[in-house]
C-alpha cells in the first residue's frame, strides 16, 4: 500500500517506505535513477516532449464533434454556443489534476479512484459506476461503428436496395437544400410548391422501403478488421494516417464555415453569434419542435475531454514516460524540481490540446446551427450520416458527398480505434484492481490485447440489436454527464488531501477547479433529472 492508504503502481516498482513525513516512495525493483530525466527547459524541447493529449485530441474529433456538437447546433441553433465553448475549457483543470497525482504517485487513475473515501463492495463505488459508464461507453462505440458503416455504405453500397435507397435519399436532400436557397431569395418562387411536392413524395417513398442492410454488413467488416489490427498490435500507421484525415477533415470544416459566410442564406450573423454567448437557454426549435437541453446536455459529458478521456488521459501520460522521468518520490530538491518541470510540460500538452479540440467542435456547431437548424434537419437515428452531409452542400455542392463520407469515415474510425485501445488498457486495470488478475505488467498486457480483440464485436451486437446510433452515442453522453462531478470531487480530494506541498498550486488554479466542479454538478444533476423525466 502507498502513502495514506493508496494502493502501489508494481509496474513502476514503487512501494512505500518510512521517511521525513513517512509519505517517501521508492523503487522496488528497479535502480533509483531508472528512466529519470531532467524536463525540457526550452519551447522545442517541451514541444518534442508532447504526445498525450494529441492522442485524447484524435480520441474527442469523433462522435462527441461530428454527431452531437451538430446535433445540439440542429436543435438549438445558435442559442447554446456557450455551452459549448464553456464544455470544452472548463474540464481541462481537472484533467490536469489527475495527470499531477499520477506523476506525483506514479500511480494509475483507477488506482487512485479506489481510494477516494466512500461506500465499498470489494472496490470504491466509484469504479462501481466507472464500471457502469463503460459498458455505455461500449454503446457510445456501437453508434461510432454504426455511423462508420453507414458512410461506407452511403459511398459504396453492397446491395441493390441500399443503391435505390441511396439514391432516394440524395434526392431528398437536395431538395430540401433547394427549397431552403429558393426561400431565402424569394419567398414568391413559383418552384417552391413543386419542391415542396417533391420533398413530400421522395418521404413517403422512403418511409415504405426497408432500412438497407448495406451499413451493418459494413459494420461487420470493419468489426473484424479492427479486432485483427487491435490484437497484433499493428496500428501505429492507421492511426497516423487517420490522424492526418481528422486534422484535413477539421480543416475543411472549418473552412466551410468560413465559406458560408459568402452565401447570404447561410452566412452566421454577428446577433445570431452573439445570441449564442449570451447564457440563455434556448426554446424549442421553431422548425423541429425539439427542446434541445437534453442532447446539450448529454453532448457536454463528451464534448471536449469528456469524463471516459479524464480517466483514460493519465494513462497515455504514463506511457508517454512523465512518471518515470520524475522518478519516485524520495523528498529531495532533485525530484521536487523535476516534477514541476514535467507537470509543466503535461500543462502545455493539456492546453494545447485543448485549443486544437475547441476550434474542431465550434466549427462543427457552428456548421450544424447555419445549415441543418435551417433547413430543420436533425441527426438522428436512421440516416444520422447523410443528414450531418447536408451541411457540406450548401458549398461544395455534388462533391460534398466524397468530401463529407471520406472524412466522417475517417473521424469515426479514428475515434473508435483509438478509444478501443485506450479502454482495453483501463478494463485490464480495472481486472487487477477487481481482485479477477494479479496486475503485474505481463498479465496487464496480455488482457488488453485480449480485451482489444473483443471490443469491436461487443460494440457490433450492441449497434446490430439496438439500430440507433445516434441515441446509443446520448445515452454514454449522459452517462459521463452524471461522472463528471465525482471526477470533479475526487479532483479536489487529490487536490487538498494527496497533493505533495512542495507541489501546491496557486489560488487562481484552486478556483479553476472549483468552478469546474460546480459546472459538473449542474450539467450531472439536469442529466439525472432528465433520466428520471424520461
Amino acid at each position: 500500500m502507498g502513502p495514506e492508504g493508496l494502493p502501489r503502481q508494481e509496474q513502476y516498482g514503487f512501494e512505500a517506505a518510512p521517511g521525513a513525513d513517512g509519505r517517501v516512495w521508492e523503487p522496488a525493483s528497479v535502480p533509483r535513477d531508472a528512466g529519470v530525466q531532467a524536463p525540457p527547459t526550452t519551447l522545442w524541447g517541451t514541444l518534442s516532449r508532447l504526445g498525450p493529449g494529441m492522442i485524447i485530441a484524435g480520441s474527442i474529433v469523433g462522435s462527441g464533434e461530428l454527431v452531437l456538437t451538430t446535433k445540439v447546433g440542429a436543435e438549438a441553433g445558435f442559442w447554446l454556443l456557450w455551452l459549448i465553448v464553456i464544455g470544452c475549457i472548463i474540464k481541462v483543470s481537472t484533467q490536469i489534476e489527475f495527470a499531477r497525482h499520477t506523476i506525483t504517485w506514479g500511480d494509475t487513475p483507477l488506482k487512485a479512484l479506489n481510494a477516494v473515501p466512500g461506500p465499498r463492495l470489494r472496490v470504491n463505488w466509484l469504479l462501481w459506476y466507472w464500471t457502469f459508464m463503460t459498458i455505455l461507453v461500449v454503446f457510445q462505440q456501437g453508434g461510432i461503428l454504426g455511423g462508420a458503416g453507414e458512410a461506407l455504405a452511403i459511398s459504396r453500397p453492397l446491395t441493390a436496395s441500399g443503391a435505390e435507397y441511396n439514391r432516394l435519399q440524395d434526392e431528398l436532400v437536395k431538395n430540401q437544400v433547394d427549397l431552403k436557397v429558393r426561400q431565402t431569395r424569394d419567398p414568391g418562387d413559383p418552384a417552391i410548391p413543386g419542391l415542396q411536392q417533391n420533398i413530400t413524395v421522395l418521404t413517403g417513398q422512403i418511409a415504405q422501403r426497408r432500412a438497407p442492410r448495406d451499413p451493418y454488413l459494413w459494420a461487420v467488416l470493419l468489426a473484424a478488421i479492427t479486432s485483427v489490427l487491435l490484437y497484433v498490435g499493428r496500428y501505429q500507421l492507421i492511426q497516423i494516417v487517420a490522424t492526418a484525415l481528422v486534422a484535413t477533415f477539421t480543416l475543411v470544416t472549418i473552412l466551410t464555415v468560413i465559406a458560408l459566410q459568402m452565401r447570404p442564406e447561410w452566412a452566421i450573423r454577428g446577433e445570431e453569434l452573439v445570441r449564442g454567448l449570451s447564457f440563455h437557454l434556448p426554446p424549442a426549435n421553431s422548425v423541429t419542435g425539439v427542446n434541445p437541453m437534453r442532447t446539450a446536455f448529454g453532448a457536454f459529458g463528451i464534448i471536449g475531454i469528456g469524463a471516459a478521456e479524464l480517466i483514460m488521459y493519465p494513462y497515455w501520460c504514463l506511457e508517454k514516460g512523465y512518471a518515470k522521468s520524475t522518478g519516485p518520490r524520495d523528498g529531495t530538491r532533485g525530484w521536487t524540481d523535476r516534477a514541476r518541470g514535467w507537470i509543466r510540460v503535461l500543462q502545455i500538452d493539456a492546453w494545447t490540446s485543448m485549443v486544437v479540440y475547441t476550434f474542431a467542435t465550434v466549427a462543427f456547431y457552428l456548421l450544424g446551427a447555419a445549415v441543418l437548424s435551417r433547413i430543420g434537419l436533425v441527426p438522428d437515428n436512421r440516416d444520422m450520416v447523410r443528414t450531418l452531409m447536408a451541411m457540406y452542400i450548401p458549398v461544395f455542392g455534388p462533391a460534398a458527398q466524397v468530401i463529407f463520407l471520406s472524412g466522417a469515415f475517417a473521424v469515426l474510425y479514428s475515434t473508435l480505434f483509438v478509444a478501443a485501445a485506450g479502454n482495453s488498457r483501463m478494463v485490464a486495470d480495472a481486472f487487477g484492481v477487481y481482485g479477477l488478475t494479479d496486475n503485474s505488467e505481463a498479465e496487464r498486457a496480455k488482457w488488453t490485447r485480449r480485451i482489444s480483440a473483443v471490443w469491436p464485436f461487443l460494440a457490433l451486437v450492441l449497434y446490430v440489436f439496438v439500430r440507433a446510433p445516434a441515441a446509443m452515442i446520448v445515452a454514454c453522453g449522459i452517462a459521463q454527464s452524471i461522472m463528471l462531478p465525482l471526477l470533479g470531487a475526487a479532483a479536489l480530494y487529490f487536490r487538498y488531501r494527496r497533493i505533495d506541498p512542495e507541489l501546491r498550486p496557486g489560488k487562481l488554479w484552486d478556483a479553476m477547479l472549483w468552478i469546474a466542479f460546480g459546472a459538473f454538478i449542474v450539467v450531472g444533476a439536469w442529466s439525472v433529472f432528465t433520466v428520471l423525466v424520461k
